[in-house]
């Protein structure tokens, strides 16, 4: 919708095909202007509007048909199901990479070679610990039973006050110093945030282990513990799955905090903040409780006629903002999950996902919505099959996600068209009046 002046109309004409330019006019009826722009990959410059009327304005909650940024992240379409970091799909990435290498492509847009790769594993291995003064005091001034993913969006806050150089974000060597620490502690922060929630003492990290497996050995370590290759591996595919995901409400927070000019800490707690919503990352913690109402797979039909009703609760971990396909990461979180049972046993919530699945995708109701498995619907189930409660499910979001916050960071600093955000609003209260003295009221 256009708002702006008294009666904002409006007509659009759309171009394209072999034989037009790629364009799109738009006149203004109640001036008879009009204007013509390029339509590039799809999107059109709001400049356009600009131009028609400088007070008029596009009314688009929750930004759905607003691309904010140009991105060379993360490519994803929707409609066919297709996830890629930097071109590389992610099923390929998922089967032969590493988080750490995922990690390095997304910040620096090119996979590494084997030097460069054995320098960022050596970096990130020499910054996994945090200052004892974090550990000892900030940590100790939490309440006993604090949630652990607001203790570690609060960590991640206080991490920065630790570097005096972190807000000398124009200086290239201190931007990649600040990302190395953040990528490197994020770990560190969080099994740091489970073992204070649940009164066990912090283990320190082991640099002689991968990333995925220093912190499980970080989580779980208790005497004599090993970390299982199988779980490692499958830890290191889930931090992959996460990485990234384009411009989600996380990410969102991030650039747009970050287009301040905060710190990155301060601007990753943020984006750490927009995760721990249940409509964002909180999203796989409502899976396994609706798995866990629903209680056996014979209850499965009901529960499917009672959300089509609109009678009960909401089908979790299906459908999607942008994916109107199989979401490709349900896909391989899917094969993870085998992997993991096979290891840990397989969790009893199992067979009622399977069952609810095969029921959904086979019902012209949801087949009709395009709702289709995400990410989320299996994810909490290996999640809790290896052991993290589900008050850590969000945490663990976070861990990989900062790498693709971190690259969206960076890109926006780069970019020259960005500016500080500040969104235009409709206003919808009174009109001018007149104080109201309070014996008159």
């Amino acid at each position: 919708m256009l708002s702006g002046g008294a009666s904002p109309h409006a007509i659009i004409r759309v171009t394209s095909g072999s034989n037009v330019p790629d364009t799109i006019t738009i006149t203004d009826d109640r001036t008879g202007k009009t204007v013509t722009v390029p339509i590039t990959d799809g999107v059109f410059p709001a400049s356009a509007i600009r131009d028609l009327d400088p007070a008029l304005y596009i009314y688009d909650p929750a930004y759905m048909q607003t691309a904010a940024c140009k991105s060379a992240i993360t490519y994803l379409d929707g409609d066919a199901g297709i996830l890629r970091h930097r071109g590389y799909p992610i099923e390929q990435l998922a089967e032969h990479s590493t988080y750490l290498e995922v990690a390095y492509l997304l910040l620096n847009g090119e996979l590494p070679d084997a030097v460069q790769l054995d320098r960022w594993k050596t970096d990130v291995t020499q910054h996994t610990f945090i200052h004892e003064n974090m550990r000892k005091r900030f940590v100790d001034g939490f309440h006993y039973d604090a949630h652990p993913m607001g203790m570690f969006i609060s960590a991640v806050a206080a991490l920065g006050t630790f570097y005096n150089d972190a807000k000398n974000i124009d200086d290239k060597a201190s931007r990649d110093k600040q990302i190395l620490r953040l990528v490197a502690k994020m770990p560190t922060l969080a099994s740091m945030c489970h073992r204070f929630s649940v009164g066990l003492p912090f283990v320190y990290p082991d640099n002689d282990l991968s990333f995925p497996g220093n912190f499980l050995n970080m989580m779980w370590k208790i005497g004599d513990y090993q970390v299982d290759p199988r779980l490692e591996r499958a830890m290191d595919v889930l931090f992959i799955l996460h990485a990234d995901h384009e411009q989600n409400c996380g990410t969102t927070a991030m650039r747009v905090v970050g287009s301040s000019h905060a710190d990155p800490y301060t601007s990753c707690s943020a984006a750490a903040s927009a995760l721990g919503g249940p409509l964002h990352g909180g999203a796989n913690e409502g899976v396994v409780r609706m798995l866990a109402e629903i209680g056996h797979m014979d209850n499965v039909p009901a529960f499917i006629e009672e959300v089509k009703s609109g009678k009960g609760g909401r089908l979790m971990g299906f459908g999607h903002r942008v994916y109107k396909n199989y979401d490709p990461r349900a896909t391989i979180i899917k094969k993870a999950a085998y992997d993991v049972f096979e290891v840990t046993g397989k969790n009893p919530l199992l067979d009622i996902a399977l069952k609810l699945e095969e029921t959904a995708l086979n019902d012209e109701y949801f087949i009709s919505r395009k709702l289709y498995p995400n990410v989320d619907f299996y994810s909490g189930l290996i999640y809790q099959a290896m052991g993290f409660p589900i008050s850590m499910f969000t945490v663990l979001f976070a861990i990989p996600r900062t790498v693709g916050w971190l690259a969206h960071w960076q890109e926006l600093l780069a970019d020259k068209e960005q500016k500080i955000s500040r969104p235009r609003q409709w206003y919808s209260g009174a009109d001018a009046r007149d104080y109201v003295p309070m014996a008159s009221r």
